[in-house]
């Protein structure tokens, strides 16, 4: 019950950050609700698609396509206070993030397989509903290029199967994995902490050069 409230506050902040990003790029309603309901609930997707698990969340429960699109519509009358109040949304942003990473190692754990195939899932429903936002709105993804985020997913994914593993109860499990991976995400926004980038600059002679060798 308390992952099922979590998601369900989780999917409508993604979605209406979703649906924010469409705005700025001037999409229409139906754009609007594609872009919203990717970003929420597109992770899971990809996740089940990949594990082969059947039926998909949003088709064997629909109404949480419904509260995405819903969330998206209502985000296009509200649009500049969600924008204004970004801090609470980086905060439900925050507690999706680790609902949706527990999700993912759930069903993994489930289908009864590897530890590090459960590690993946988790991480895959984290993130790959930020990272189809950003293509289908052609951006550069954010969730690899801020502060640590898709590290947060691993972070909590080992954290809740590792707990698991060792006989801790479930629930104590699920509450912990979302204080330390909350906590970890907020320090991460508050200290901009991100991981280290691999910049090469090649220079655009070079590849001029080469052809003529």
């Amino acid at each position: 019950m308390l992952l099922t409230i979590l998601y369900i506050i989780g999917i409508t902040a993604e979605a209406m950050t979703g649906a924010l990003a469409a705005g700025k790029k001037k999409m229409d309603w139906f754009g609007v609700m594609l872009v919203a309901s990717v970003t929420a609930i597109g992770g899971g997707t990809v996740r089940d698609i990949l594990l082969g698990h059947y039926p998909i969340g949003w088709v064997k429960n629909p109404q949480f396509l419904v509260i995405t699109c819903i969330a998206g519509v209502l985000t296009t009358w509200i649009g500049p206070w969600v924008a204004k109040n970004h801090r609470f949304f980086v905060l439900l942003d925050a507690i999706g993030l680790i609902v949706f990473s527990i999700i993912g190692s759930q069903v993994a754990l489930d289908m009864g397989l590897h530890p590090l195939i459960c590690v993946v899932a988790a991480i895959v429903t984290g993130v790959f509903g930020g990272l189809l936002r950003d293509l289908f709105c052609r951006q550069q993804p954010m969730v690899l290029h801020k502060e640590l985020y898709a590290s947060v997913s691993l972070l909590s994914a080992v954290l809740y199967i590792g707990l698991l593993h060792f006989g801790v109860d479930e629930l104590i499990t699920t509450i912990v994995t979302i204080v330390i991976g909350f906590s970890a995400r907020m320090a991460a926004v508050k200290f901009g902490w991100c991981l280290p980038v691999f910049h090469l600059d090649i220079g655009e002679e070079q590849p001029e050069t080469i052809e003529k060798r």
